[in-house]
């Protein structure tokens, strides 16, 4: 049975330049770096970066981060000060930054969490939501 995300692994075309995002632009931890990857963690969960040809998709497909609220606003600024491109405007509950990592892939810097936004929709549901 499954017991959660083990971790999540991320193509990048140039190892150096993205450790130095995810470390020092993101913040996460960085646990150990090799030729051709490296493993960073968040929170305590498991990020690998790992060089390869890059095939970014188009679609909505993207990697959130949980972040606190009283941490959202500064950690936010931060990010666009630092030249970090923002590829959506958020429109949902809670706070968000959509933000591209170095070779383009969707990021999203979120405050709130599932139960939030099942609290959300319940108070708005659309006719074509089955709640379980």
């Amino acid at each position: 049975m499954l017991d959660g995300i083990n971790h999540v692994t991320i193509a990048v075309s140039d190892l150096k330049r993205s450790v130095d995002f995810y470390q020092h632009k993101l913040l996460m931890k960085l646990e150990v770096v090799w030729a051709n990857g490296a493993y960073l963690s968040v929170a305590g969960q498991w990020v690998c970066l790992s060089v390869d040809e890059v095939c970014v998709n188009q679609d909505y497909s993207h990697l959130a981060f949980g972040i606190a609220k009283d941490d959202f606003s500064v950690f936010s600024k931060r990010l666009l000060a630092a030249g970090v491109i923002q590829w959506k405007k958020n429109k949902s509950e809670g706070d968000s930054l959509y933000i591209l990592d170095p070779d383009g892939y969707k990021l999203e810097i979120h405050v709130g969490d599932l139960s939030s936004r099942l609290s959300k929709m319940l108070a708005n549901p659309s006719a074509d939501m089955i709640f379980y």
